[in-house]
């Protein structure tokens, strides 16, 4: 016989199902499989286990959610409205429609209580690698004996979809290695996908496989049962070396007679006749829509007073923690307020003409340790290229199962799930993460740092060998197209230095940064520092002249990166010719739009139309600021093996090749 509270529960799940399926309805467009099949286990651990405060969703201390499966957003949404959070019936009613609060996948920032923006399938699961990895770390700098200020959970709901994504068994490979014991996801094992059954395409043994990434995995064989929900959380809650994978047995579109364990069920309303009998099979009335009766409110919505209590009590001990470490609590404000502490680049070394040509990449890495050495917050890595990306801080620990305390990540080859965790690192609060790659890798990353645009995030990656100057490596490794591949991205600011000091430059506009993801583009060869004797302009605005003639220029020569000095020394034979050449460096096309109009129009001004771009990659997108597509030196193909000055000479990356265009435009004048 169900007792009370059981059956209050089971009304508050069915609540759950039906809101999900009105706003479904009412909408004409999601997904009802998913919420009706995950109610249960997302009741039980929002009710029994999560600690939250529906009042400041931004307490640091919350246990953070993750919803890795986006399509199943209305799950999140009603239980998002149902504890307090300041969703609305009405935002459930607005589903999926123009501004409002209940996007089709959840977004970060637009609604109250989502911690990271899901859809794409697998991210979610790797941002949440991400917070628990965050969470670690800040225990291990903060906690005191009897004064755990950072003591939470990371859980995360995921499906098959998610579990097929190769960036989440990236992530949770990761995951095992580091004993991420406070992380536990749900999967949501309900054997369908869009096309059909998950026998058409996943057959795997999911809990070997996550048995062998050294995954602690508890089976739930009903994912109705709330008595066999709750002990599979709390057993997952018990192992602290392990992170947990709960295996919970699900029907998609569960009580609809027509649609359950089916992948019709996956995307499409229900429709009203069905959702009547999938009302009368929960037992609710079926000629009301967002039914929440005012007992399932109450109940529901004691997750905001318990949420207070909890969240005071931990103020209580921060009073403790703050008066008996005075200095350590500062450094946590700071940290979690995101704050570039004072004195933060106080020590980035000074690069001058006069110092041997050195790849902007060990530039970066020389700037990377002295900001470090003064920006707690900096945590970073890179997927197996730390001595080729300069990414290692030579001053800390490997953050490493046991000694969390550690600021270098060693990602392994892993590059979709550093962006990612990246991304769920800093969503954490209380880090500044940055991870390297080479840029031609960019590519395994690409969604991860797409979906971080989305969100706004300020993390930076470092992608160096930028060009076919890579050299012997050939064309698998020379990056041809990724520089504007990364430009295409909205939201995303790409700056490619084009000697030591403008990687200084970069690295603090990076930093300073608080709106956006950062690609730091560097090369591999030696370059010399240049002369700016003669400079006008900044690179935080994107371009500047690096070098500038004493009248109106006959023409601008313009590049980014490596190719710069190669343009000063095309203007310099161009004025032994006669020829006064502007040369403009533009490291960045993303900081130069944002610029004030009269900077542009005094950097490139409007009568000066003759113009020629200069960049060791495909041509696209320079006309914007050329004119024309014909006065772009680029590439069109891919790259080839042999040593790197080979290749750029052979490739057309010579003062000479520069000159004879800046000729034959004039000329044709």
């Amino acid at each position: 016989m169900a007792t009370a509270n059981q059956d209050i529960d089971q009304q508050c799940i069915n609540t759950i199902r039906t809101l999900s399926i009105d706003a479904i309805q009412k909408a004409n467009s999601g997904h009802p499989g998913a919420p009706m099949g995950l109610a249960p286990s997302a009741f039980v651990l929002w009710k029994y286990f999560l600690k939250h405060s529906p009042k400041n969703p931004a307490w640091i201390d919350r246990d953070r959610f993750v919803l890795s499966g986006g399509h199943a957003s209305m799950l999140l949404y009603s239980l998002l409205y149902l504890t307090g959070y300041g969703v609305t019936l009405n935002d459930i009613k607005n589903f999926r429609q123009w501004e409002s609060k209940t996007p089709g996948h959840p977004e970060y920032k637009v609604t109250p209580g989502v911690e990271t923006t899901t859809g794409p399938l697998g991210q979610g699961f790797a941002n949440a690698v991400g917070m628990a990895m965050a969470e670690r770390h800040l225990a291990a700098r903060f906690n005191k004996k009897g004064k755990e200020i950072i003591n939470h959970f990371t859980y995360v709901m995921c499906g098959d979809g998610d579990l097929m994504e190769g960036v989440a068994y990236e992530a949770a490979s990761l995951a095992g290695h580091l004993g991420l014991g406070r992380l536990i996801c749900i999967y949501d094992d309900n054997s369908i996908t869009i096309e059909g059954g998950t026998d058409i395409s996943f057959t795997e043994d999911v809990k070997g496989r996550f048995e062998a990434m050294q995954w602690h995995v508890v089976t739930v064989d009903d994912g109705n049962d709330i008595t066999k929900i709750k002990a599979a959380i709390e057993a997952g809650r018990k192992e602290q070396d392990k992170p947990t994978l709960i295996k919970v047995k699900t029907h998609i579109a569960y009580g609809s007679p027509n649609k359950q364990d089916s992948s019709s069920a996956h995307g499409s309303p229900l429709g009203e006749e069905e959702i009547k009998l999938v009302k009368k099979f929960y037992g609710v009335p079926e000629d009301k829509s967002f039914y929440v009766p005012d007992e399932i409110l109450f109940e529901c919505r004691k997750a905001f007073p318990e949420g207070e209590k909890k969240e005071q009590a931990w103020q209580n001990l921060f009073h403790e923690y703050k008066a008996e470490f005075p200095e350590d609590a500062d450094k946590f404000v700071d940290a979690i307020s995101g704050f570039l502490t004072t004195g933060w680049d106080a020590q980035i070394p000074e690069f001058l003409p006069s110092d041997d040509p050195i790849a902007t990449r060990a530039a970066s890495g020389k700037v990377l340790n002295r900001i470090a050495e003064n920006l707690p917050v900096l945590m970073g890595g890179s997927a197996d290229l730390a001595p080729s990306n300069k990414t290692f801080l030579e001053f800390s620990e490997e953050f490493q199962k046991g000694s969390y305390d550690g600021r270098n990540i060693r990602f392994g080859v892993r590059e979709h799930a550093m962006g990612a965790v990246m991304s769920g690192m800093f969503l954490h609060s209380g880090i500044r993460p940055y991870g390297g790659t080479f840029l031609v890798f960019a590519d395994y990353m690409r969604g991860a740092i797409r979906v971080a645009s989305i969100m706004g995030l300020p993390i930076i990656y470092v992608f160096t060998h930028d060009s076919v100057a890579v050299g012997e490596d050939g064309p698998t490794h020379q990056p041809i197209e990724q520089i504007a591949s990364l430009r295409a991205i909205p939201g995303l600011n790409v700056i490619r230095p084009a000697d030591a000091k403008e990687t200084a430059d970069a690295w603090k506009q990076a930093l300073i940064n608080t709106s956006c993801p950062t690609a730091l583009v560097l090369s591999r060869q030696k370059l010399p520092v240049l002369d700016r004797k003669d400079t006008d302009g900044e690179l935080q605005y994107g371009a500047y002249t690096l070098q500038n003639t004493d009248s109106t220029p006959d023409i601008i020569l313009i590049a980014s990166g490596s190719e710069v000095h190669i343009c000063i020394k095309a203007a310099e034979i161009l004025k032994e010719k006669g020829i006064n050449a502007r040369v403009v460096s533009m490291p960045s096309w993303e900081l130069f739009e944002k610029a004030p109009s009269y900077y542009q129009r005094r950097i490139l001004p409007p009568a000066v139309q003759t113009r020629i771009a200069v960049e060791a990659g495909i041509t696209m997108g320079w006309e914007r600021y050329v004119g024309k597509s014909d006065r772009v030196i680029g590439i069109k193909g891919f790259g080839a093996s042999a040593p790197g000055a080979r290749v750029l000479a052979e490739y057309g990356f010579t003062p000479d090749t520069i000159v004879k265009k800046a000729m034959s435009i004039l000329h044709k004048l």
